[in-house]
């Protein structure tokens, strides 16, 4: 079996990182391991939480990993919170990515044109340069700008979008996917540019109006245990793309819905079903 390790923080109550990117890679019928930076109560959308940092126990599992042999399909970094997690996590990538191992990147800075709260420009500046080397990013256009020094704008046309690919791939991505990208009020998706063989594409699905917390997270997770399965990024980020809709609308229809994350567990059964296919 594939094995991907999953590299984030895991929040006991909240629908995002490792309590998503498990249970979604797992249902993609592949292994799914968890370096986890950083125990939270809750997420950082509840009122109130804990926080404690885990960087100190990288170093100390990897050691393990290597006396052990063991080896991943892929690699996939989300939420890290602090510069010094990203220097720790580049020795981990430096010491188990192989040729054969993806490194699929969600450089979670922010959104609506803010950063979230913590970061600062030396964090994006770090960012910046962590993606060098990866074979997928996944920024949304908010990081995008952020990793770029360029203002953030809503207003933006094909060809913008492009340039911001190709710059984003000079930072040294192989492979990077804008997501939340729309040119029409109904339709919402992403635009990819692979660098390798200098082609853009795009996929765009329905639009559901509101605010669901989580679904970068459902995204990002659902492309790499695609991609390890055996699709290609491009049908991986569409898979994820519809995946992400199915389980907004299975939100939207909850009466009882909670605010600090989607509902993706009634839509995994059509994970199921199209991984299979």
């Amino acid at each position: 079996m594939k094995r991907v390790i999953t590299v984030q923080d895991i929040s006991c109550i909240g629908k995002c990182s490792l309590s998503v990117a498990l249970p979604v890679i797992s249902a993609l019928g592949v292994e799914a391991a968890a370096l986890p930076t950083a125990l939270l109560s809750t997420h950082t959308a509840f009122r109130e939480f804990t926080y404690k940092e885990l960087t100190q126990q990288i170093d100390p599992i990897s050691r393990v990993f290597r006396r052990l042999k063991i080896g991943f399909d892929a690699i996939y970094t989300g939420y890290l919170g602090s510069i010094e997690q990203m220097d720790a996590i580049e020795q981990f990538v430096e010491q188990f990515k192989t040729d054969e191992t993806a490194l699929i990147i969600d450089p979670v800075l922010g959104d609506h044109g803010r950063l979230y709260k913590g970061f600062s420009p030396a964090t994006v500046e770090r960012m910046a340069k962590f993606i060098n080397g990866a074979d997928l990013i996944v920024p949304n256009l908010t990081e995008a700008a952020f990793m770029l020094g360029i203002p953030f704008t809503y207003d933006y046309d094909e060809e913008y979008i492009k340039d911001i690919l190709k710059r984003l791939c000079a930072l040294g991505a192989k492979r990077a996917a804008l997501t939340g990208i729309s040119f029409e009020p109904e339709k919402i998706g992403f635009y990819y540019y692979d660098s390798v063989s200098d082609e853009f594409s795009s996929y765009f699905n329905e639009k559901v109006s509101g605010t669901y917390l989580g679904t970068g997270d459902i995204f990002a997770s659902t492309v790499t245990g695609a991609y390890v399965k055996g699709l290609s990024y491009f049908e991986a980020l569409k898979l994820a793309t519809d995946f992400s809709l199915e389980c907004i609308k299975k939100t939207a229809l909850d009466p009882d819905a909670r605010e600090y994350g989607v509902n993706f567990e009634e839509a995994l059964p059509m994970l199921v079903r199209r991984i299979n296919k």
